[in-house]
Formats: structure tokens, C-alpha cells, sequence
């Protein structure tokens, strides 16, 4: 909607692309204190073309305000694709090349897990903790290029204490770069931190990630030079900072929690609220994190998304594949099944049915039949990316993707045994193929809560699921709006325990143990009892997402405090992306290799210094300056720069002996907007 119809020398153009919607706000920083939003709108993610969901919600907002593309200042925008790519397991194929490591490295920071069927390579390699060279050999790695190159979408490399000296990674990057002119990532570009196994499961993700944000990213700047909107081209990463879309496109892993870091920025400033607890809900996930003392609290550690910790240092996010998207699935066994939601998003089967109208007619179809099929009601489609990203598919794999087509087709038809659902499964993992399914939102157009899509597709996936029956025998709803009712009461409820798992880890807990505790269990479900069981929490709830209203109408007895749903809520995110500030950092490290040697290392290799004082003024020296080009980089203007020395030494019998020392610079400004 419109809020007025006005050009001013300070609007800037808000844009989240989420895994079902993209969300655009124009706003108006001179507006008033906390500025103003003139215009809001929504369009459906298009994940085949990225830059039909982003004209669909920015031609809106132009429209509706009245403003031409001449006038934006800055645009900035926030995402959940880096996250939902992560929490579902999608991504391109990337080649792993570890330098110096051993295969029981894989072993450890869930690296073998990430890298899944993806592959990787050991060379000799790397250095020592204070940066000394081992012998670097590249020939089993040559041996691999030609076949790799044909394979994969991109390259990770990892050196063992290339944090001390990247000249390894340099060299290994470089070659790759030219014998296959893919992609590649070096892990000393992510992150200075120590721990090599995780390192490289954050390098390993970045580089699975780069295809998917550089096509978000040339999307975006493709719409916006069609409309003649000149202005700068923001990102917000995941600790809620803004940078540049060129330095976002290159460590697009520092997007994960893009999106929900942008949202609680959004939340502090819609409410007011120095001290709450945030749930941000979408289509694919829901985001939990916690407003204190009127700031996000950040996780030092690094943001831990899809079960993975990387060192990507973020919003202290806890995400869950919970979402309007959500599988709705029956648990198994028991007389009375429980409604289980999730991890997996499926397009809604009344979203489906407005691309693929056959799909109506094919429901109608199944739910004729007089014996329920196990796979009534899911269907399956392409996603429409391009063909290169289905290189390395299994025979299998590329038997079933042959079969699959743009068009909507009955899974009973694909698939015909567990193997290969198992091998569906994986071509949804990759991002190549779309399941349709019954999900909330699909329950929501049944119920007339929502009614945007296909109310009919909606019914009568409802209807499929409401006749699986449970241990007795008997049908689990009587009708697809009881059955909707269900399912929209599990999503309300299992809101409540994210919520509260999130609150119990924060103080430290086990989250999730906790709240499957039976007298938590019990109190969530009101049980009676001698002991009357209650929860509360020390905050208020902001509910965030198009959907706050409808799943959190009902949530504030489960958590025993109120649930602010705050105007503008649906597009929090987008808001959040154009109120922020740049901010980047950068270190260096001055170690003792031996007595009298001071050796400072960086991003430009080593320099040894005879005494203590001279090589932490040149850290300090490389700490800025380094910041100085990254913050130039990420599109800050005017930049305030901040150093912290972190000298580590010991005193022994009254003699002091350096140990290390890490300086930190930091720099952070408002980002530079169009003349």
C-alpha cells in the first residue's frame, strides 16, 4: 500500500528474497525520526528467473508511490537463499582440495558430512603455525582438473594454517582458476580463525553457494538497470551489516542468515522493543534470535545453519525448517499419529496448481480411487535452472531427471520403489527438481485465511491427507477443513517449542532436549494434572513474516508472554535491509617463532621484525589499511575506523615472555548512495 505518493533526495528501495516471496519496501529516510514507508509490496519468488519475483515486488512499490527508478538513492537487499539452500541441503557440486590435511580430517567438524557425495582432494602442502612452509605438491591435483572441470560448479580450497600464511592457497587458486575458469574460494578469504577442518566446511559451503547468490545478485542488477535505478546495490550479511553487492558475490557464505539478521534489524526498529524475543516465519523456515539491550546478540562462534558450524560470525540465529512451505507429514506408528511439519519445503499444491492447472484435475483423480495411494497429493516438477547445474548426476539420477519435465506429474508415476524416491530426493537436493505437496498454506486457503492461490488444489489435498487413517483404523480427519484445522494448530504449536528452545539454549541449556521434556510437553498441551504445569518467558514476542498473524494468533498462552505483531511486519525484512550500516574488520597476528624473532602475518604474507614494538606497529599499520580497502569495498562512506590490540603474554619469575598478539581493526559507516 501506499503511504504517500512523494519523490525525495533520500529514498532507498528495500528488497528480501525469500523461498517463497520477495518482499520490496520503498522508504523515506528524512521522513521523520524514524523515516517512513511509503509503499510495500509482494511477489512470488521465481527461483527458475530471480528477476521476475524482484520486478513483480519493485514495480509495485514504484507504482503504488509514484516514484521513478531515477529517484532511488540506494537499494539494499536482504535473503533467505544462501540459508534455505543450507538447511535443505542444495547447492552446486564443488570440488574439495585439501592442502596438507589427512582423510581423518574429514572426520571432524562435520566436514564428511557436508561434502556428501561431492569430491576431494589431498595434496602436500601447507604450513606451521608460524607460517614456515612444507613442500607444496600440485600433481595429484593436475591429474583431477580435466575431469573435475567437466564435473563441478566450483572449487574449495583449504591449507593447513593458511591463517598464517596463504601462499599456498594462492598458488593452488590461481591454477585452478586457469585450467578450469570456475569459481574457486581459499579459505584464508573467509576467515582468520584457527581450525582447519571447519574452515574448510565453511570454504567448502561459500563455494557451493557462489552460483546461487552471483544469479540472485545479476538478477538484480539486471532489473534495476532496465529501470533506470542507478543507485548503489547493497547485501546484508548475516550479522546484519551492509556490503557491497561485488564483495557479497564473492563470499556469498556471509549471507547465510541474511535475511533473518535483516528482519531483527527491521523488528527493533518497526517496535521499539529494547529486550524481546523475535520469530520470524516464512515459507521455508522460521528464524528465533533474541533483541538485548536493543542490539542482536551475535554468535562468536559462527552461525550454525543445516546442522552445520561455520565461521562465519552472525546473528546468534536459531533456524528451523519450519515454515508455511513446510512437508506436512503423519508420524509414524501409534494410535493417534501426530501432525509432524518439515524440515523439507514443497511448493503448496495451491501455489502449484496456478502454473500446472492439470494438477486439480489429477487430484481429483486420486481422491476417486478407493485405496489411498502412499504418494496421492505430491507431485513433481523441474525448477527450471540452467542445464549445467545438473552435471555429475548418477546414472540413476539422470534417468529419473530425464523423466522429469517442466510439467507437473504424479510422483506415482515417477517413482516405484524407496531407491528411487531416494533418488528424487537428491535431485531436489541439488535444486533441480521441485516437489508439490499439502503443506499450512495450503491448509490456510482451505479454511479461507488465505486466498491468494488455488483454494481448490488446497481442498483437495486436504481431503488426500485427511483419509490416511491411524493405528485404529479410522481415518485421521473427517473433513479437509478438519484436517486443516490440525495441521494450522501442530504449526502454532511447534512455534511454541522453537520459541522456547531457543530462550532455554540461549540460558544455556540443551534447547532441544529441554523442550521435549515431558512436563514441558505437558504444560504445552495444558494438560490437567495434581500439578498444574505453565512456562513463561522474561520477554515479549515479536512475530515477524506475512503469515505472524494467522500461526502466532494463538501462541501467546502456549509461552506464557504477549506476541507483538507489529505493522509492517510481512515486510520487516526488507525494511531492516535499508536502515542498517557497513561494517567489516580485518586482522593481523604477530607471533614468536623463535626468541627475537617478531613475525607479523596477514593477508599479504610474512614480515619478521627484530623487536616487539616494531612489529605491532606494523600490524597495526596492515590492520588498517586492510580494513580501510575492505570497508571501500563493501560501500561504506566516510568509515569510522576502531583497532583492538589482544597481546598475549606470560610472566615467569618476573620475566615477561610474547607470546602472540592479534590485532583487530574495524571500520563502519552508512553505505554510499547515488548523487
Amino acid at each position: 500500500m501506499s503511504r504517500s505518493a512523494k519523490s525525495s533526495s533520500s529514498l532507498f528501495l528495500g528488497i528480501d528474497t525469500g523461498g517463497t516471496y520477495t518482499d520490496a519496501v520503498l522508504w523515506d529516510e528524512a521522513a521523520g525520526p524514524k523515516g517512513a514507508v511509503l509503499a510495500k509490496a509482494k511477489s512470488l519468488t521465481t527461483r527458475h528467473d530471480l528477476a521476475e519475483g524482484i520486478a513483480g515486488a519493485v514495480d509495485r512499490v514504484l507504482r503504488h508511490a509514484d516514484v521513478a527508478g531515477s529517484d532511488i538513492r540506494l537499494v539494499s537487499m536482504s535473503t533467505t537463499l544462501a540459508t534455505n539452500a543450507l538447511v535443505e541441503g542444495q547447492g552446486g557440486r564443488v570440488a574439495l582440495v585439501m592442502i596438507g590435511f589427512g582423510e581423518d580430517d574429514l572426520d571432524r567438524a562435520g566436514l564428511r558430512s557436508a561434502l556428501g557425495s561431492d569430491p576431494v582432494i589431498f595434496i602436500p602442502g601447507g604450513h606451521d603455525v608460524h607460517g614456515n612452509a612444507q613442500p607444496l605438491d600440485v600433481a595429484p591435483l593436475e591429474a583431477a582438473l580435466p575431469e573435475l572441470a567437466r564435473s563441478v560448479t566450483g572449487f574449495a580450497v583449504c591449507a593447513y594454517f593458511a591463517v598464517r600464511n596463504p601462499e599456498h592457497e594462492v598458488a593452488v587458486s590461481d591454477l585452478i582458476r586457469e585450467r578450469t575458469e570456475l569459481p574457486v574460494t581459499a579459505s584464508h578469504e573467509l576467515s582468520a580463525k584457527l581450525g582447519g577442518p571447519r574452515r574448510a566446511l565453511t570454504t567448502l559451503l561459500n563455494a557451493r553457494l557462489i552460483s546461487m547468490i552471483d544469479r540472485l545478485i545479476a538478477a538484480t542488477e539486471g532489473f534495476l538497470a532496465a529501470r533506470g535505478i542507478t543507485a548503489p546495490l547493497m547485501v546484508v550479511r548475516g550479522d546484519g551489516a551492509l556490503v557491497s553487492a561485488a564483495f557479497a558475490r564473492r563470499r556469498p557464505i556471509e549471507t547465510i542468515l541474511s535475511g533473518p539478521a535483516a528482519s531483527l534489524v527491521g523488528a527493533r526498529h518497526l517496535t521499539g522493543l529494547d529486550d524481546a524475543l523475535v520469530s520470524d516465519i516464512g515459507g521455508t523456515t522460521t528464524d528465533v534470535a533474541i533483541l538485548h539491550h536493543g542490539r542482536p546478540r551475535l554468535d562468536p562462534e559462527g552461525a550454525s545453519v543445516g546442522g552445520f558450524r561455520t565461521m562465519v560470525e552472525a546473528v546468534a540465529m536459531h533456524t528451523f525448517g519450519l515454515g508455511g512451505d513446510s512437508e506436512v507429514l503423519l508420524e509414524e506408528g501409534g494410535l493417534r499419529p501426530r501432525i509432524l511439519l518439515g524440515p523439507r519445503r514443497l511448493v503448496p499444491l495451491a501455489l502449484a496448481a496456478t502454473r500446472h492447472p492439470k494438477i486439480v484435475e489429477l487430484l481429483e483423480r486420486q481422491l476417486r480411487g478407493t485405496i489411498p495411494g502412499r504418494l496421492d497429493g505430491r507431485f513433481a516438477f523441474r525448477t527450471g535452472i540452467p542445464e549445467q547445474h545438473a552435471a555429475g548426476l548418477t546414472s540413476a539420477e539422470e534417468r529419473l531427471y530425464k523423466a522429469v519435465t517442466d510439467m507437473a506429474q504424479p510422483l506415482e508415476g515417477l517413482v516405484s520403489s524407496t531407491s528411487q524416491v531416494a533418488t528424487l530426493n537428491r535431485l531436489v537436493a541439488r535444486g533441480l527438481v521441485h516437489i508439490a505437496g499439502f503443506t499450512p498454506s495450503d491448509a490456510a486457503h482451505v479454511l479461507g485465511k488465505q486466498d491468494n492461490w488455488s483454494a481448490e488444489a488446497a481442498r483437495l489435498g486436504a481431503a488426500l491427507f485427511a483419509r490416511r487413517k491411524d493405528g485404529r483404523g479410522e481415518f485421521i480427519a473427517q473433513s479437509p477443513e478438519e484436517m486443516s484445522e490440525q495441521v494450522l494448530a501442530a504449526l502454532t504449536r511447534r512455534s511454541a517449542e522453537v520459541i522456547l528452545q531457543t530462550a532455554w539454549s540461549e540460558d544455556g541449556f540443551d534447547g532441544g532436549e529441554t523442550v521435549r521434556h515431558p512436563l514441558v510437553q505437558r504444560a504445552l498441551d495444558r494438560q490437567p494434572g495434581f500439578a498444574l504445569m505453565s512456562i513463561a518467558l522474561d520477554r515479549k514476542v515479536i512475530g515477524l513474516g506475512a503469515s505472524a498473524r494467522l500461526h502466532y494468533e494463538k501462541l501467546s498462552p502456549l509461552v506464557g508472554s504477549e506476541c507483538v505483531v507489529p505493522e509492517d511486519t510481512d515486510v520487516a525484512n526488507a525494511l531492516g535491509a535499508v536502515v542498517g550500516q557497513v561494517r567489516v574488520s580485518a586482522e593481523v597476528q604477530v607471533s614468536q617463532p623463535e626468541p627475537g624473532i617478531f613475525r607479523v602475518s596477514s593477508a599479504v604474507g610474512l614480515v619478521d621484525f627484530p623487536d616487539e614494538d616494531a612489529a605491532l606497529a606494523e600490524a597495526v599499520r596492515l590492520a588498517g589499511e586492510a580494513v580501510s580497502v575492505r570497508a571501500a569495498e563493501a560501500g561504506a562512506e566516510d568509515a569510522q575506523v576502531s583497532l583492538d590490540h589482544d597481546i598475549r603474554a606470560a610472566t615467569v619469575e618476573g620475566q615477561r615472555t610474547f607470546i602472540e598478539a592479534i590485532i583487530t581493526a574495524s571500520a563502519s559507516g552508512r553505505p554510499r548512495i547515488a548523487a
